[in-house]
């Protein structure tokens, strides 16, 4: 075998990458699933708990159902991407993780940008040095909002799915 014919370290690393793209069908099907899923879950929270108005719930369940479906697809590549080749313990744990750090970085992405919106009237003009700063507190401020009033309307049924997203995608990678 020549120097050249020898497969590159790039080269490696791309078909790694390559290898861990879920298909377009399972991306899509998963992120329907999963954004339903996460949407549901917010909506039986909330229902439960006699929150807010109607349209806000909506709103509500709409964010966490788009953060969700957002999430599946980068959620699935990481776990494929850390997972391949390993015992199903490390596929289960790596999908549990994946999709955990998927989901609630897209929610509440989702969940900081329509916080900043909302707040926009009341900050100084766009790319000043002041509106930076506005910005950077506005988005920490709805993240961490997010995580202290946001994550319980993930329980008990959206902790159900990741468990069981994880069975599936560790059976998956038999």
């Amino acid at each position: 075998m020549t120097p050249l014919s020898q497969p590159t370290a790039r080269s490696r690393i791309g078909d790694h990458f390559r290898a861990a793209l879920p298909s377009a069908r399972t991306a899509f099907a998963g992120a329907l699933v999963w954004g339903l899923t996460m949407g549901a879950s917010a909506l039986v929270n909330l229902l439960l708990y006699d929150w807010e108005t109607p349209a806000k719930i909506r709103f509500v369940t709409l964010i966490y159902a788009a953060g969700g479906a957002l999430a599946f697809p980068v959620g699935l590549f990481l776990a494929r991407l850390v997972s391949r080749g390993r015992h199903w313990e490390v596929a289960f744990a790596a999908a549990f993780v994946a999709l955990l750090v998927a989901t609630l970085a897209f929610t509440g992405g989702l969940f900081a940008l329509q916080y900043r919106s909302y707040y926009a009237e009341w900050h100084a003009p766009a790319f000043t040095i002041r509106w930076a700063f506005e910005l950077v507190f506005t988005m920490l401020t709805a993240l961490y909002q997010f995580v202290v009033l946001g994550i319980r309307l993930y329980f008990p049924l959206g902790f159900i799915a990741l468990v069981a997203a994880g069975i599936w995608f560790a059976r998956q990678q038999r």
